[in-house]
């Protein structure tokens, strides 16, 4: 996949509410973490790293460390907390052990105009951008709001798991504009369907 399409919005999507819920994301409807170069392009437009920061350094290391973590986060998001179950603690174990590391320590620069802006430190390491998606997840968990505020969409095989942050609480779909399309089409078709007979 070139780095050029990664930008479509079918390809890397950041509504989820949640960095770590970005990531778990990064798996429907296929495999989106497929290269380095994706990878880079997630991390940045996430924004764990300001843009223009470089990641030349990342490396396929780095797209087997994401995977394993966004693996981790999985059951510990779409389940109930399961204390005695290895599965998951093992998870979450493994989430506790990234999240020590310190993530990218950011500075405030001028910018051309003069006003703030973000930079980071350094080039940001491996360790610490995955201890800022391990500590998101940690405060996920760890936040009783947030944590009953979690949805899993309503679209037809659709995995992806989001905060609704909605009023009323009400929201069905990861993203109107592709999951609740999609239904509101499928509905279409089907009044359509029983007009017709």
């Amino acid at each position: 996949m070139a780095l050029g399409t990664v930008t479509a919005s079918y390809e890397l999507r950041f509504d989820t509410g949640r960095v770590c819920l970005d990531l778990l994301a990064t798996t429907h409807p296929e495999e989106r973490l497929d290269s380095v170069a994706v990878l880079r392009a997630w991390i940045t437009g996430s924004g764990l790293v300001p843009e223009g920061t470089a990641l030349t350094h990342a490396d396929t290391s780095w797209l087997v460390a994401f995977r394993e973590l966004r693996g981790r986060i999985g059951p510990l998001v779409r389940g109930r907390p399961a204390p005695g179950v290895r599965s998951y603690d093992l998870a979450l174990a493994r989430v506790n052990e990234l999240a020590r590391a310190a993530p990218p320590a950011p500075r405030a620069v001028h910018g051309e105009d003069g006003s703030l802006v973000r930079r980071l430190d350094g080039p940001p390491g491996r360790a610490a951008l995955l201890a800022a998606v391990a500590r998101d997840t940690v405060d996920l968990l760890t936040d009783p709001v947030a944590r009953a505020s979690l949805r899993q969409c309503d679209g037809d095989n659709c995995p992806i798991v989001y905060v609704d942050t909605s009023r009323g609480r009400r929201r069905r779909w990861c993203s109107s504009e592709v999951c609740g399309n999609r239904e509101r089409v499928a509905r279409h078709r089907r009044r359509a369907a029983l007009t017709r007979a």
